[in-house]
């Protein structure tokens, strides 16, 4: 007899339908096997479903098995498929007796040996083909429930046993949908967070130079000896940032299901992410690869920050594949029978000590390092790279006057509220261009169009150019700066203490530094 089943496999960070055709015979051979492109995780499902039939008093078929996953020609990969199959080797056994009901819902999980089910990834994705395609309902495990009752207008059942399944297949026991409110968890959740720039004391002039990169959506870099506060700066950054919309939430939340990297029983994800991967971290872990291709490190901090501390110590390899996706703001993974398109738009935040001791140009230590350490260890870090970090910040040690001051500084909420006066700005100026959201990704044509100078500001940008023996790519970044700080100021035309404020933020490009 045969049955059919209905799946989902997940292709980058959407999912196809996968038809689980099941047929059990008395011609050819007896034996299961498994057809349409299944990897290893797949095949070794028969005896994961095998197993579990049995501990739960049904019977495996002693004849001919054939499982086709069609579409054939896509790559089937992970262990999801376990729970589909175990359920259409019951139905096409008539040990299911209401198996027409099969084709109201997709089917997804994995199988202990005792019928168990565990949690698969990429739930959201396949919660939102399934309502695309009009299925009344789907069954996945129930960590996994409530991360796909997000999708409104699909009925969610979380299982936790296989016996559950069939229960809910043959109307002997009904399991209640789960249902999310994702609007309210969404908005009462979205400014809850663990840091705050009311922490830091002194300082004054980073946090200036942070409100700016969040206003812009400007990739930076802090330069400054060990101790001074980079990290903890860094870490302050998704406080200020606006916060994230619906959609974002949504595509940000697909990647991280995708990634299995949701926490269990989690919803949407309504902070900005925020990745400080190590130096260690390889060239496929951080854009992403693998002979499965999963999304890396960039793509995981989508709408939010990537977080490089020491970034010199970073292979050098690792660092240069990041050039093409922040320009692009997404990752293309080809291999030869699939090409797949990751997001990633991020803000790209690193730190970095000025030399091999952490002490050049300190105020008060001495710098150990001999003669030509310094610019080696600077020129780990490339000039294209470079060129695309619009900020270049020095971070000096904060003396000790500040650091036992009883005065609180500003919190995060009073910063962001500056930053969102900035970012509504920008969003009605590109309201009718797409995909450009903020400042930093204005193109060419509105670089022109929107970051026109004066004379005193192009004669003092013309001069720093000169000096600095800059590249048309850092040109571009002043002037996007300057945009950025004008609509700090909420002033229409860019002025040239705008200019001068945005040249400052070039450490690295001054003789003495990566010169």
């Amino acid at each position: 007899m045969l049955v059919k089943t209905f799946g989902s496999a997940v292709m980058g960070v959407n999912a196809v339908t996968i038809t689980l055709e099941v047929d059990v015979n008395n011609t050819g051979s007896p034996g299961a096997v498994i057809v349409g492109l299944p990897d290893n995780a797949v095949k070794e499902s028969l005896q994961r479903v095998e197993s579990a039939i049995k501990a739960n008093g049904y019977k495996m078929p002693r004849t001919r098995v054939v499982v086709n996953l069609a579409p054939a020609d896509i790559r089937k990969s992970g262990t999801a498929f376990d729970l589909p199959i175990a359920i259409g080797v019951l139905g096409a056994t008539e040990q299911l007796r209401q198996h027409e009901t099969l084709k109201d819902y997709i089917i997804m999980g994995e199988l202990s040996l005792d019928g168990e089910v565990r949690p698969i990834k990429g739930a959201l994705p396949i919660a939102i083909q399934a309502r695309k395609e009009g299925f009344k309902g789907l069954i996945v495990p129930r960590p996994n429930a409530r991360e796909a009752a997000i999708v409104n207008n699909i009925e969610v059942y979380g299982v936790q046993h296989m016996n559950e399944v069939v229960d809910l297949l043959e109307g002997i026991n009904t399991i209640p949908p789960t249902v999310v409110d994702t609007r309210d968890e969404f908005y009462h959740s979205q400014y809850d967070f663990e840091f705050d720039f009311s922490d830091v004391k002194g300082q004054e002039n980073i946090k200036r130079s942070l409100e700016i990169a969040a206003a812009g959506g400007h990739n930076v870099i802090l330069i400054g000896p060990p101790g001074a506060g980079k990290t903890m700066l860094a870490r302050r950054l998704p406080t200020i940032l606006p916060p994230l919309t619906l959609h974002e939430a949504l595509e940000t939340t697909k990647i991280h299901s995708v990634a299995g990297k949701m926490p269990e029983h989690a919803t949407l994800i309504s902070k900005r992410p925020f990745r400080s991967p190590h130096h260690t971290v390889s060239d496929a872990a951080l854009v992403g690869g693998g002979g499965n291709p999963q999304p890396g490190e960039i793509s995981l901090a989508h709408n939010g920050v990537l977080f490089l501390d020491e970034l010199p110590e970073f292979k050098r390899t690792v660092l240069e594949v990041m050039r093409q996706p922040m320009e692009e703001r997404r990752v293309t993974i080809s291999r030869a029978k699939v090409s797949l398109d990751f997001p990633a738009s991020f803000m790209l935040v690193a730190s970095m000590n000025p030399c091999p001791c952490g002490y050049f140009n300190h105020p008060e230590k001495e710098c150990t390092c001999g003669p030509g350490a310094v610019q080696k260890y600077l020129n780990k870090i490339s000039g294209p790279l470079l060129d695309r970090i619009d900020l270049h910040v020095e971070v000096t040690p904060v003396p000790f006057s500040e650091l036992s001051a009883k005065t609180s500084a500003e919190k995060s909420e009073q910063i962001r509220e500056r930053v969102m006066q900035a970012r509504d700005i920008q969003t009605k100026r590109y309201e009718g261009s797409s995909g450009v959201y903020c400042n930093a990704q204005m193109s060419s044509q509105q670089l022109r169009e929107y970051c026109q100078l004066s004379q005193v500001g192009a004669n003092l940008l013309k001069a720093a150019m000169e000096k600095l023996n800059l590249s048309a790519r850092a040109y571009d970044r002043i002037l996007k700066v300057s945009r950025t700080i004008a609509d700090l100021a909420a002033s229409d035309e860019i002025r040239p203490e705008h200019v001068a404020e945005a040249i400052q933020y070039r450490s690295l490009d001054r003789e003495g530094w990566a010169g």
